[in-house]
């Protein structure tokens, strides 16, 4: 036995304790290290540089909606129709994107208000597959959808998505026109549809209904694209300005209404669906 094993044997020595992993959180945008606690209380909000980080449905729905709402069921659908697999079966790769997620598909809808305004909230959660639009997220908007013309109130969705998702083929891509029809739905009967474009917002999420919106806001330097910076400098073989797909530079070129912070999106949305409802119930009474 070494001279430093007999001195920490006969010396009461604490053992050494354990430190939580997630104790610190890094942020992507400033490399700042900011206590996980404070961070999450905080909205996922840096408090250096402001940088809005991701967050998932749970986190979405109990920040913009009123204390006492309800989670709608998800539809179900056909999974892996074209039996997909690459390196990994898709099913597996469902499975483990739902043991790691607390909904079983990327848009989860809830029935609830925001100070008041009833409204159905669709959040798109970008950890689950890259927040990707499949069949099951189409089906998920159109319930949703379906379910605000019943209750007469508007829909709100908040987008963050890498775009269709591959597993499911041309399958995914008919979602686009899928979810067209029951925005029309929702213009026919004069309620309001509301588009919260998060980051990134992309393909043909971005191509679909999140640019169909009666209003769009976003969330500060969020990237809202079709296709990425690279490929389109390649491909029309010119540099692209600064904050290009950025959401402050789409504001300044007409493509979306506003940017409001993520502690003040729950006032905006309220006053937006205050205003359009007050102008729908207007119009009827016209």
């Amino acid at each position: 036995m070494s001279w430093i094993d007999r001195v920490r044997k006969a010396l009461p020595f604490q053992d050494k304790r354990d430190t939580p992993d997630n104790l610190w959180i890094k942020c992507p945008s400033c490399s700042e290290m900011l206590f996980t606690k404070e961070y999450e209380e905080n909205l996922s909000v840096c408090p250096r540089c402001d940088h809005h980080g991701r967050i998932g449905a749970e986190a979405r729905f109990n920040q913009l909606l009123d204390p006492v709402f309800t989670v709608l069921p998800a539809p179900k659908v056909k999974e892996d129709p074209l039996k997909f697999k690459d390196s990994k079966k898709y099913p597996d790769r469902l499975k483990a994107a739902r043991l790691a997620n607390p909904y079983p598909d990327a848009l989860t809808n809830a029935l609830g208000t925001i100070d008041g305004n009833k409204v159905v909230l669709g959040v798109q959660d970008f950890a689950f597959m890259g927040g990707s639009m499949g069949m099951a997220v189409g089906a998920a908007f159109v319930a949703g959808a379906d379910k605000a013309l019943k209750e007469k109130c508007a829909y709100v969705i908040c987008t963050a998505a890498g775009g269709a998702r591959m597993q499911e083929g041309i399958l995914s891509l008919m979602q686009m026109p899928k979810c067209t029809v029951a925005i029309r739905r929702l213009r026919a009967a004069g309620l309001p549809y509301i588009v919260v474009l998060t980051d990134p917002t992309t393909g043909g999420v971005s191509a679909s209904y999140a640019m169909l919106g009666d209003i769009h806001i976003a969330e500060p330097n969020a990237m809202i694209a079709f296709s990425g910076r690279r490929v389109i400098e390649q491909t029309i073989r010119e540099v692209l300005p600064p904050g290009f797909q950025r959401a402050e530079f789409l504001v300044e070129r007409g493509m979306v209404d506003l940017v409001a912070a993520r502690s003040e999106l729950p006032d905006v949305l309220a006053s937006v669906l205050k205003t359009l409802m007050l102008g729908r119930a207007r119009a009827r009474a016209a």
